[in-house]
C-alpha cells in the first residue's frame, strides 16, 4: 500500500500543476497545503482524521499568507473614485453665491464650494478635494514670468 504522505506529496503537487492551467493565485496555496500535510505524515504516522485536521490547517494558514502578499505586492488603488478622476483637474465658474456654485469640468456641471478668493462667471477654477459630490475649487494661480 502507497504511504499516506506520499499521496499527501502528490495531491499537493497536482493541485500546484493544475494553478499552471488555470491561474488564480488560490490552488497554488492548497497545493503547499498538501505538501506540509505530507510531510508532517511521513514525519508522524496520523490517521485519516489527523490528516485531514492538518491540512485543514495548512489550507486557512497558507491562503491566508497568500492573500496577505497579493495585498502587498498589488494595493487596491483609488482608481475610480471621485477625487482621484477630479482632483486636479480645470474648471470654469458657472454661477456662485458666496461661496457656493455651479462648475463645468470637462462636459459636466458639478456643484461646488470655492475654498478662496472669488468666482465671477466663466473664470478659470483648479479642483482642489472632492466632498461627496461637491467640488472644492479655488481661483487658478496665474503663472508670471
Amino acid at each position: 500500500m502507497t504511504d499516506p504522505g506520499l499521496v499527501w506529496i502528490g495531491a499537493g503537487l497536482v493541485l500546484m500543476a493544475l494553478e499552471l492551467l488555470h491561474p488564480g493565485g488560490f490552488l497554488i496555496w492548497l497545493g503547499v497545503a498538501g505538501l506540509a500535510t505530507g510531510a508532517v505524515t511521513l514525519a508522524v504516522p496520523l490517521g485519516f482524521v489527523g490528516e485531514a485536521s492538518v491540512f485543514a490547517f495548512a489550507a486557512v494558514i497558507a491562503v491566508a499568507l497568500g492573500v496577505g502578499l497579493r495585498r502587498r505586492r498589488h494595493p487596491v488603488p483609488d482608481v475610480n473614485t471621485q477625487a482621484a478622476g477630479l482632483v486636479g483637474r480645470r474648471a470654469r465658474a458657472l454661477t456662485f453665491e458666496g461661496r457656493e456654485g455651479r462648475v463645468r469640468v470637462g462636459d459636466s456641471d458639478w456643484p461646488a464650494r470655492l475654498l478662496a478668493g472669488q468666482a465671477p462667471p466663466d473664470a478659470r477654477l483648479t479642483v482642489i478635494a472632492v466632498d461627496g459630490m461637491t467640488l472644492l475649487v479655488a481661483p487658478e494661480v496665474e503663472a508670471t514670468s
